[in-house]
């Protein structure tokens, strides 16, 4: 009988500067639990070590290249979560399925304070696949990523069940625009990490919540699984991931992400509480105590949400 391949424990523990898709073909076959990808967009951001702005046949071709070393560094039973705009949403998930991903869930987190538009509506959306490796045999946690329930928020129901439900697959940014959905429908609900928030790292344009990621990798992974990000910028998979007590790794481009979000994951520890609000139906986010600015932001989002209004697409990593 021939013994199943095990990751590296070299490669554990650390994000490994350089191309995602090198990197992951060092990895064996079937050795990884969970992967979060939140890939470039290919709508002309301006990053230090990669081109934003390829032909949508290359994208499209790179997009293949890489969620294929995914699907084969994935055990089995692995899951793949991916992230992305409305411009390749589509596109990317049709390449994963060619693949042979199976789709669980297309979540839609749904936010405000989006990057507004004149000349269409504004975008208030992003996409969060849910792919498995094997559509009967996967990883998935129900009671450790459980909301509470209508019954339980509004209502104080005794009947309800103490341990919450099962989160929806559409997820909301803010307690008061929660009004129109009912107990019935597809709403999740988390703050995207705005500037003033104490959450936001400050070196990476776009940063995902460690209270999403969180959801992600309890429901997706168990203590001690190997959780990877190809594309680590703000390193916040990783964090999440070492607080969380699983075992890590990341690729990325730049020498100063990796630098910075090393420095990161260095000043996190195993069991310290994922920041951000746990349950934003309940609670809000903490937010900085500065003073807002005046005139035009030189910020990553600022200069971003100014050079492509027509995409107006959200940060997100």
């Amino acid at each position: 009988m021939t013994q199943s391949a095990t990751f590296p424990d070299e490669m554990l523990g650390r994000i490994h500067q350089g191309d995602c898709i090198a990197g992951m073909q060092s990895i064996p076959d079937g050795t990884v639990d969970l992967v979060f990808a939140d890939p470039p967009f290919n709508i002309g951001y301006d990053y230090d070590k990669y081109d934003d702005s390829l032909s949508e046949e290359n994208y499209l071709s790179w997009s293949a290249d890489w969620i294929g070393q995914v699907h084969r560094i994935l055990k089995p039973n692995g899951t793949f979560w991916l992230a992305i705009g409305d411009e390749y949403a589509a596109e990317l998930k049709i390449e994963a399925k060619k693949l042979g991903f199976t789709t669980r869930n297309w979540v839609v987190w749904y936010y405000t304070f989006g990057v507004h538009c004149k000349t269409k509506f504004t975008r208030s959306h992003a996409h969060l696949f849910y792919f498995v490796k094997n559509a009967k045999d996967f990883t998935f946690n129900r009671d450790a990523i459980a909301v509470p329930s209508a019954r339980q928020l509004v209502y104080n129901d005794k009947r309800s069940n103490p341990k919450g439900r099962t989160p929806d697959d559409t997820w909301i940014l803010r307690p008061q625009d929660c009004d129109g959905f009912s107990d019935s429908e597809d709403t999740w609900y988390f703050p995207r990490v705005a500037g003033t928030f104490k959450e936001r790292a400050g070196f990476h344009g776009c940063q995902m919540p460690e209270q999403l990621l969180g959801r992600i990798i309890r429901g997706c992974s168990d203590e001690g699984q190997v959780v990877l990000d190809p594309f680590s910028g703000s390193s916040t998979t990783l964090t999440v991931a070492k607080k969380l007590g699983r075992n890590f790794v990341g690729f990325e481009l730049s020498e100063d992400y990796v630098k910075l979000g090393t420095e990161r994951i260095e000043n996190a520890t195993v069991g310290e509480a994922l920041r951000g609000a746990p349950e934003p139906k309940v609670s809000a986010p903490a937010t900085t105590t500065k003073p807002a600015r005046s005139g035009k932001a030189n910020t990553p989002r600022a200069k971003r949400s100014r050079a492509n209004e027509s995409q107006s697409t959200l940060d997100l990593k």
